[in-house]
């Protein structure tokens, strides 16, 4: 169900100057997108990124489109616990403040693949990655007035759950299945967070929140896995007359995030995602997230597993 809301645009997002964003998996497509967005409206943006070279790469496009704002990248490898650790400590040590992180780096493995850490890979990268980097850095979001931490889901998650029982798949992988169990723990994380933010109280005058988004079905290397015929159907040039109805392009889909991101108006415990049919394309307005993605128990429990896991403990108490 969606609830209306007044097209958003690129047009509609607000200055930057002053904040300072972190992107992770900026290098490419939605990432990408949304770190531009925000380097042009003034942001200091840090693409944290698994390829260094890519990320490089990344960081000189957007200099180029954004000739005032301030490009740095950061090593961080989401499927591996010592990358995170190592990532959040270098971040930690050149930021005194961050205004914003954006949990947008994400991706699906086709067969089961086991992180150093014991864990499935998707559910490392997608989840237990975030999960764990948000945490060792919060301190420097809870010293910024008005910082906000934004995840990026799926619509998948509705056909998503937790298997609290088997979530790294031990008894059988099945790919989406795994993919969709991270993209419900996005939202899920994302809603017990703000839950806890709030319970906490106050540090600021403007408190920390905790939004999500989704892109809908956007162009980008995320289907690099698929069939090929499929893919080339479903992202071709050729083919864009014939699927602009079900898919568009990463800049339109990154809006959804930046709109979580930087909306004036925006809460904690939003979600937005595009507009159209089924939430496939369209300008981002706030969306409903499915009934799992709202239990708070089974979030409560979630979070407990994820410290469990991670060995990471956030800086308040519940």
């Amino acid at each position: 169900m969606l609830i209306t809301s007044r097209p958003w645009t690129a047009d509609a997002v607000p200055a930057q100057h002053g904040r300072t964003a972190v992107v992770t998996g900026a290098n490419t497509g939605l990432g990408f997108e949304t770190a531009r967005m925000l380097a042009e409206r003034g942001a200091t943006v840090v693409l944290a990124c698994r390829d260094a070279a890519k990320a490089a790469a990344a960081a000189q496009r957007i200099r180029a489109v954004a000739p005032g704002g301030r490009v740095a990248t950061l090593a961080l490898d989401l499927a591996s616990q010592a990358s995170v650790h190592r990532a959040a400590d270098r971040l930690r040590a050149e930021h005194e403040r961050i205004d914003l992180l954006v949990n947008n780096a994400g991706g699906m493995r086709p067969v089961l693949r086991v992180t150093e850490d014991g864990f499935e890979c998707t559910l490392a990268t997608n989840h237990l990655g975030p999960f764990a980097f948000t945490g060792l850095v919060l301190d420097r979001l809870l010293a910024a007035p008005g910082s906000r931490v934004v995840t990026v889901s799926s619509i998948g998650h509705l056909a998503g759950r937790i298997r609290f029982g088997d979530p790294h798949f031990t008894s059988g992988y099945r790919r989406w299945p795994a993919y969709f169990q991270s993209k419900l723990a996005n939202l899920m994380f994302t809603f017990e967070l703000n839950r806890r933010l709030a319970a906490a109280g106050a540090p600021t005058v403007a408190p920390t929140v905790a939004l999500a988004a989704h892109p809908g079905n956007a162009r980008t290397e995320f289907g690099r896995d698929m069939n090929r015929l499929l893919r080339a159907l479903l992202l071709g040039k050729r083919t864009r007359p014939v699927t602009s109805w079900f898919i568009q392009d990463p800049e339109i889909g990154a809006l959804a995030t930046v709109r979580a991101a930087a909306d004036p108006a925006a809460r904690g415990g939003d979600y937005y995602g595009p507009g159209g049919f089924g939430q496939f394309t369209g300008y981002p307005v706030r969306v409903r997230p499915g009934v799992r993605a709202r239990d708070a128990a089974a979030g409560a429990r979630l979070w407990r597993e994820s410290e469990r896991l991670t060995g990471v403990r956030y800086p308040f108490g519940r």
